[in-house]
């Protein structure tokens, strides 16, 4: 089984426990603060994830860590279950699962843009709205400024990608020139 199977999985049940008490977001949270803490000590990282060391000194570990941190005792419990289960090297995973599914149910929607230039306020506003009444969602948007695109706007919105940058227009003509020749 893929490891992406088993992080949706994972993600799947700790967000039932999330749903039945209603703490969405709360728990999220804490899953992203800890993934955040073991992307940062690549050390602790490894340990937590490499087979070779003992389970009871994971676990020893990860509750000290626990118990120096603000964290609910479902999202503490799901944490120990991932070491009882040799599943904390796919907490990053678990956890992009777990946003997707909140995102779904809160009806929200993630949307990465690359515009060749800063949009000001206005544009930035405009897109907001137009993109939340064409997916019928509150969006989150992330921009990103790529110089490469010489002009215009992408816009990805989970596996759709709409494509409005000139470079993108001008290799279509390039290629449509071709076909023609």
């Amino acid at each position: 089984m893929s490891t992406g199977t088993i992080a949706r999985r994972y993600a799947r049940a700790f967000f039932e426990v999330a749903r039945e008490d209603n703490c969405y977001k709360e728990y999220y949270e804490e899953l992203q603060n800890f993934s955040a803490l073991l992307d940062e000590s690549k050390n602790l990282r490894e340990f937590l994830a490499n087979p070779v060391f003992d389970r009871a000194d994971k676990k020893a570990v990860t509750d000290s860590i626990l118990g120096k941190i603000k964290m609910s005792g479902m999202t503490a419990s799901f944490l120990r279950l991932l070491v009882d289960k040799r599943r904390m090297g796919i907490l990053s995973e678990i956890t992009d699962r777990y946003r997707e599914l909140m995102d779904a149910a809160l009806g929200r929607a993630r949307v990465h843009v690359k515009t060749a230039f800063p949009l000001t306020g206005e544009l930035s506003a405009g897109l907001q709205k137009g993109l939340e009444t064409m997916t019928g969602k509150k969006i989150e948007i992330t921009m990103e400024e790529d110089a490469a695109l010489l002009g215009g706007v992408v816009v990805r919105i989970g596996d759709t990608l709409y494509d409005g940058s000139i470079r993108t227009q001008l290799n279509n003509m390039r290629n449509l020139l071709v076909e023609e020749i």
